[in-house]
């Protein structure tokens, strides 16, 4: 199943600027499985980098072309094959750019042609990542490639009248037993997250290879007891965690990971693979790794009977089944305008901010409490229910329950879950987790909330009534704000999924440029409203149909 490239695409910073992802392939073949000694990683002394900056200065004098517009050539090249149709589908991906070009054409819905048209004089990079385009991007364009060879919706398709449903039908008799080798000088292992010393080296990878924003001044920092928590659920197995060491340094240099999850799609249930935390050591970037792994975890689940994964990407790939937006809400101000991650509005104050985001001391909303043991079967009972209106959302039992949203009181705090008892019964419930990100420049940390599940009788009544769940989450979302600041976190982040709509401008969270995509691989979804419309803002008319968020 294939990484989410994911959330690690997501903004962490509230400039609303897009991370990459911890590993961008550039693909012009079907990913091989095999790399060459010389890719391990190694310094490059000063005369070989002026020796090859010769080189490449006199290569493009015999060609006329840079390195940089033989790259633009190549994304041209990935896509040339698209019909017109297809291009407007992968525009409609980027709601700022269809806006261009609807004003551009003079019309509100352009024609495929008109699209194309106008697209020939555009650099096509942007028009592939779901967002404006940087340099990092690019590399993204080549991995379509390897995409067009794996199960997964193609673009244009929606034309065609097919069910929801597997894209593929295999048995686990005809997988391989055995993983594609690796050339002399790496060789597969399976990380043992128990063991302190192996935890530590994924993420000491994690910390210095996995996701930076673009200007390179946050980082995500996954603590050992994030990524135990997100990658030890229920049903986890040690051969889903998957490296690659250097043969004779032993040094860890690329990791994937899964967990089994249980997915309804409209009215189907199925086991996925929640695929999480690819990454690869930035010094053997480009060199087709990327793939393999997403080949090795892909065998892995097949020869468990798992055939469907589950991801999320911030650059558009074959092909979303939904798309949401990233808002960040600002719960220390100060912090966030000294580290760089919240600049001061033009025209304003520091004060007038610093007023502007503050909370009450104390929560509001009666009868709310610290979630407990003894509530895992009411909320699970509250969240089946709730998250039963949703088109796309995991099922929970109670042994998960108690993993994802119960805090462990003899570590590190990763996850903030609450519950509201009216009379002796369950009504409401939130959470919220936290990862930590790196402010490089200083070594300091920001400490950011991520929205977590949710669910209210409010919005559970015949008819449904949304004012009334509009009310009542704005109450329990603004209780949420002042525990995560207790709690002494930062910024507190959201996406517009779920019902998310009805509350993120009230409680005054910002709209960021990033979007996060969610994938399918092997099954075909009719498309699924993110809660965003054409114009990329939120949408109370249409909520979203997404009732599922990764950590």
């Amino acid at each position: 199943m294939p990484p989410e490239e994911s959330k690690m695409a997501e903004p962490i910073v509230d400039k609303g600027k897009q991370v990459d992802q911890g590993e961008s392939e550039s693909e012009d073949d079907e990913p091989a499985a095999t790399t060459s000694a010389a890719d391990t990683p190694a310094g490059t002394s000063t005369a070989s980098k002026k020796k090859k900056s010769k080189r490449k200065k006199a290569k493009q004098l015999l060609t006329g072309k840079s390195e940089e517009q033989k790259q633009a050539d190549e994304v041209t090249k990935a896509i040339g094959g698209l019909t017109p149709q297809q291009m407007k589908e992968l525009v409609s991906l980027n709601p700022g750019l269809m806006q261009e070009l609807a004003a551009a054409s003079g019309s509100s819905n352009p024609s495929p042609d008109q699209v194309a048209n106008m697209l020939k004089n555009m650099n096509l990079a942007d028009i592939m990542t779901g967002l404006a385009a940087s340099g990092k991007n690019v590399k993204d364009m080549g991995a379509y490639k390897f995409w067009q060879t794996q199960p997964v919706p193609k673009f244009g398709e929606e034309g065609a009248k097919v069910e929801d449903g597997p894209l593929k039908m295999q048995k686990v008799e005809d997988i391989d037993k055995e993983p594609q080798p690796l050339v002399a000088g790496f060789e597969w292992v399976t990380v043992d997250l128990m063991d302190d010393g192996e935890i530590k080296e994924v993420y000491e990878l994690l910390n210095g290879h996995y996701v930076e924003d673009d200007e390179a001044m946050f980082r995500f920092n996954y603590i050992p007891e994030v990524l135990r928590w997100a990658m030890m659920a229920p049903g986890w197995q040690r051969k889903y965690h998957i490296g690659v060491r250097a043969s004779q340094s032993r040094k860890l240099v690329a990791f994937i990971s899964a967990i089994p999850v249980q997915i309804r799609v409209r009215d189907k249930t199925f086991t996925s693979s929640e695929v999480n935390f690819l990454c690869v050591h930035k010094k053997l970037r480009g060199k087709r790794l990327a793939p393999v792994l997403i080949k090795e975890v892909t065998r892995i689940s097949n020869l468990d009977g798992v055939w469907q994964g589950l991801y999320t990407a911030g650059v558009v790939l074959p092909r979303p089944v939904s798309t949401s937006r990233y808002y960040h809400r600002a719960l220390n101000w100060k912090k966030l305008h000294a580290c760089g991650f919240s600049p001061l509005p033009a025209g304003s104050k520091p004060e007038y901010q610093v007023r502007k985001y503050a909370l009450p001391e104390t929560t509001a909303t009666k009868g709310l409490r610290e979630m407990q043991d003894k509530d895992v079967d009411a909320v699970v009972g509250l969240l089946k229910r709730y998250l039963g209106r949703y088109n796309m959302a995991p099922e929970f039992a109670a042994e998960e329950a108690r993993h994802w949203f119960l805090p462990k009181k003899d570590s590190k705090q990763v996850i903030w879950s609450y519950v509201v008892e009216d009379n002796g019964k369950i009504t409401d419930f939130f959470s919220f987790f936290c990862v930590e990100s790196s402010i490089i420049k200083n070594n300091d940390v920001l400490r950011v909330a991520y929205l977590f599940y949710y669910a209210s009788e409010a919005g559970l009544s015949e008819p449904f009534d949304k004012p009334a769940l509009k009310t009542r989450l704005n109450a329990l979302i603004n209780d949420a704000l002042i525990l995560a600041k207790r709690a002494k976190l930062d910024v507190f982040n959201a996406l517009s999924l779920m019902d998310n709509a009805l509350f993120l401008e009230q409680q005054k969270f910002g709209a960021g440029d990033g979007q996060l995509h969610y994938y399918l691989f092997n099954y075909r979804a009719s498309p699924i409203s993110g809660g965003v419309n054409a114009k990329n803002q939120l949408d109370e008319d249409h909520l979203s149909g997404i009732g599922l968020v990764m950590p």
